[in-house]
């Protein structure tokens, strides 16, 4: 057979975006299925059937990666357990590091006290580790370095993530959720006073600020197939970019270059940099070209009206990037791949003429 692989981004069909990116590939005559997220709760199904429709109902499902905690990625993968059997699931769980960071927590002095508070907060994937447990699945943890099939996972370091488990709970917790409320809040009225500025070629804008401890837990997986690179970020922050490609070398990935990326957390424009671009993808371009030279997908619902963010959109185009999004309709890239019935080439977004200031 000849190797091939086809990686599809779901449209999770919600209000508010989602990832879900089931994938096949055969290498050398092996084929494996991994699936990288799932959505939310609500869409898992929309996961099976779109595994039952184009690999072939299989009965097993080699690997399943949970990016990080929050419940438009970790919600949808539960219902995957009740379908089929599970080679492996790839998450990280925080309250198994509960006796190393007990002393990082003032609030804590007893370590079950915090694994059970680490389980309250990070519901999604208690619920997952129950599921895992009760089916006999193996749970390991993609830290840098460890290899899932033909990906090997970039970020995050081990010491990085339970930096990032402390930093997610600073606040204390008595006046957390109405700080959260009120940073919501503000979100909600910012996003509507936001301005767009007409602008040229080339000029990109980005907030100082990088994206929350908890998108920038998410694992970032590389891998080169059919001598295509190809790089899945999850909610990836730039933090976490920075860190996979300090550690890109070790996997034989030079860059700037990628042959199929993920746009990071939907288009956010708090996950990217002009400089972290750079490092990945190479230097703008001093015109738009006629053509793209790599393919840049983002998953953004429909009804999402604040993602893909048009900066980002306009980054990625900067650099060479054709972008297309889920928003509407699922989305496949692959190389060598089966044909499917009634699937045409997707036309990538155009370029905005403006941006958010």
């Amino acid at each position: 057979m000849t190797d091939f692989f086809e990686i599809d981004f779901l449209d999770v069909e919600s209000k508010k975006s989602g990832d879900a990116i089931p994938l096949r590939y055969s290498i050398d005559g092996t084929t494996r299925i991994h699936v990288t997220d799932g959505g939310f709760q609500a869409t898992g199904d929309l996961v099976v059937d779109h595994i039952n429709k184009y690999y072939g109902s299989p009965n097993y499902i080699d690997a399943v990666i949970v990016t990080h905690p929050d419940s438009d990625h970790a919600g949808g993968p539960r219902k995957l357990f009740d379908e089929y059997e599970i080679g492996e699931l790839w998450m990280l769980r925080p309250w198994l590091y509960a006796e190393e960071l007990i002393n990082r927590f003032s609030r804590f002095t007893s370590v079950d006290n915090l694994v059970q508070r680490l389980k309250e907060l990070y519901p999604n994937l208690a619920a997952l580790e129950e599921l895992a447990l009760e089916h006999g699945v193996k749970i390991s943890e993609p830290f840098q370095g460890e290899k899932i099939g033909e990906f090997s996972v970039l970020a995050p370091s081990k010491t990085r993530y339970l930096d990032l488990v402390v930093e997610s709970e600073k606040t204390p917790e008595s006046t957390k959720e109405e700080e959260q409320s009120l940073v919501e809040a503000a979100g909600q009225l910012f996003d509507k006073a936001i301005n767009f500025i007409k602008s040229a070629w080339g000029d990109e804008y980005f907030p100082d600020d990088d994206t929350s401890p908890e998108n920038n837990m998410s694992v970032i997986q590389y891998a080169c197939l059919c001598d295509k690179k190809i790089l899945l970020t999850g909610d990836a922050g730039r933090a976490a970019l920075d860190e996979a490609a300090d550690f890109a070398p070790n996997v034989g990935l030079q860059l700037p270059g990628i042959d199929r990326m993920q746009v990071p957390h939907h288009g956010s424009r708090h996950n990217v940099s002009t400089e972290v671009l750079d490092r990945w993808l190479g230097a703008k371009h001093e015109a738009q070209p006629d053509l793209g030279s790599f393919t840049a997908v983002v998953s953004a619902a429909k009804e999402d009206k604040d993602h893909p963010r048009k900066s980002v959109v306009r980054s990625f185009m900067h650099r060479g990037a054709k972008v297309i999004s889920t928003e509407g309709s699922n989305k496949k890239i692959g190389h060598n791949a089966p044909e499917r019935k009634n699937w045409v080439t997707v036309d990538p977004l155009p370029y905005p003429e403006d941006q958010e200031k």
